[in-house]
């Protein structure tokens, strides 16, 4: 049996030193998915095409990113560039980014296909969960995923939370305080400056999650 395991980092670095924990700890790369906010234009410049993704997830059109963020191999070699309705740009990588570039195309098409929240709440996270940890993408984080076997899920969870992940229901309520109800792949995507201001509000707020 598998299970997945998802975090929150507002640190992208903090959420790449946790994923090579991971692989370190076992977990093959293709089980892994990384999901980042790139409206500062940190990983390059925003694709305008909403890219492919191949049977491993990984994103094949588009600007691969890896050498530029650190990837020499593994997951983060196969990051790339996207643009999607809700999220704005975006990096990304592994399962997740299928279900990301999906509901992408499905915006741009009218239709009506998977989400990000979606696919959260149908690997195991809840209702509530799901929100946050895409609205938390929206507004400048990095989204780190895992399908881990049974056996390795305490270690698995130990890794992400030792690496600065963000508590879900304690983010999700401050989100609340300022309005927010739920993760809106129709609101206009966060620009720079926006971004900047909600990774200031809380860089120095500790960081950690018992999920």
């Amino acid at each position: 049996m598998t299970k997945t395991i998802t975090r929150l980092f507002d640190d992208y670095s903090d959420a790449t030193a946790a994923l090579h924990d991971l692989e370190r700890l076992g977990v093959p790369h293709d089980s892994i998915s990384i999901v980042a906010n790139n409206a500062d234009g940190a990983h390059g410049d925003a694709a305008t095409s909403l890219g492919d993704v191949d049977d491993h997830g990984d994103v094949s059109r588009g600007v691969s990113t890896g050498a530029a963020v650190g990837g020499v191999g593994g997951l983060l070699a196969g990051l790339g560039l996207l643009a999607i309705p809700g999220l704005g740009p975006i990096v990304a990588a592994g399962w997740l980014a299928s279900t990301v570039v999906g509901a992408g195309i499905g915006a741009a098409g009218g239709a009506a296909t998977g989400t990000i929240v979606g696919a959260l709440k149908d690997a195991g996270h809840s209702d509530d969960e799901a929100h946050v940890y895409s609205e938390g993408v929206r507004r400048g984080g990095t989204l780190l995923s895992a399908r881990v076997d049974d056996t390795l899920a305490t270690e698995a969870e130990a890794v992400l939370d030792r690496n600065r992940s963000v508590d879900a229901s304690t983010r999700g309520s401050a989100y609340r305080q300022d309005g927010w109800s739920s993760f809106d792949d129709t609101a206009p995507a966060y620009s720079r400056e926006e971004v900047a201001a909600e990774r200031d509000r809380y860089r120095s707020t500790p960081t950690s999650t018992t999920y």
